[in-house]
């Protein structure tokens, strides 16, 4: 590695939450994501030279910026001296329920560690994409950063210690994400919830849970369906979501397997057995969204089992 040495990279966009597994389950999908570039330079520390495509709205700062508080810490933690400047490319919306500011971190990240000639494996870079997370939304999460740097299903088993497990996936799973030109505020998500639930609420939840990880391991489309049931989140959150139940109905009529909220908000996912039907899915969920004169956009794609990957450098 040298000063003037360059990389392009790209991080997926991620559904958290994934119905029953409320900050524990999450996986990565092909598009939307982050294109950001990285050119090591003989200064120290992490200069944003550009961002486009976020209309203004992210933080310039690099002590604010998800994706520079974790280039930073990795520089750190090597004790690096040198520094680097990049260019981030926003490929989907701040507060779109799909790990915006996730993606950005991971791509970040993953691109300082190939200019090291990846002196740290994937999962000790979670560290410092936890810290990103907590500087752009106060909370430590793991599930959005987890599923678009390590790819594919992830589960969130413990945070103390940090334990993240990838489970497979079947081979003809695909998803269907609609996101919907509305606000929902991650700070106003989370209020919303109960500060309590009841016992009876959390058995179900957790048996969901262990029911898509059965389902997932043994191939069971069936079982994934049945167990994308949601007793904590999505009866208050769904209220914050023009149209939410008329966009989960319609892609239920449509053959998905099963549709909630991804994230936060206000974006829903549907998982779906096929191509063919995420397709028609994606279509049904924008249909209710035109009938409520509601700008979106629709991505269908399988779960992104890469994660982040390098890209050709464009002179």
């Amino acid at each position: 590695m040298k000063v003037g040495d360059k990389i392009r990279v790209f991080a997926p966009a991620t559904v958290a939450n994934v119905a029953c597994g409320f900050d524990v389950l999450g996986f990565a999908i092909d598009k939307p994501g982050d294109e950001l570039i990285m050119e090591i330079s003989a200064q120290k520390g992490v200069e944003i030279i550009e961002i486009e495509g976020d209309d203004g709205v992210l933080p310039r700062d690099p002590k604010k910026n998800s994706a520079t508080v974790a280039i930073q810490d990795y520089l750190d933690f090597i004790d690096a001296d040198f520094g680097c400047k990049i260019w981030l490319k926003k490929l989907m919306p701040s507060g779109s329920g799909l790990g915006s500011s996730a993606a950005s971190a991971v791509a970040g990240v993953f691109a300082i560690n190939m200019l090291c000639a990846e002196k740290l494996n994937k999962q000790e870079l979670m560290p410092f994409l936890l810290n990103a997370e907590k500087a752009a939304c106060d909370a430590a999460i793991a599930d959005n950063v987890a599923a678009s740097l390590f790819g594919g299903f992830i589960l969130v088993r413990s945070y103390e210690p940090l334990d993240i497990l990838q489970i497979p996936v079947p081979e003809d799973l695909w998803c269907a994400v609609i996101h919907p030109h509305v606000v929902v505020l991650t700070k106003d998500a989370r209020e919303i919830l109960p500060k309590e639930i009841p016992l009876a609420h959390s058995l179900r939840q957790s048996a969901n849970v262990g029911g898509i990880m059965v389902g997932l391991l043994r191939g069971d489309y069936e079982l994934i369906g049945r167990s994308l049931v949601d007793y904590i989140a999505e009866p208050y959150r769904s209220k914050l979501i023009p149209g939410f139940y008329e966009m989960k109905n319609a892609a239920m009529e449509a053959g998905a397997l099963g549709a909630s909220i991804s994230g936060s908000g206000p974006s829903v996912f549907a998982l779906c057995h096929g191509k063919e039907i995420a397709h028609k899915t994606g279509e049904a969920l924008q249909a209710v969204m035109q009938k409520m004169n509601i700008k979106s956009e629709v991505y269908v794609s399988k779960v992104n089992a890469q994660g982040p990957k390098v890209l050709p450098l464009i002179d």
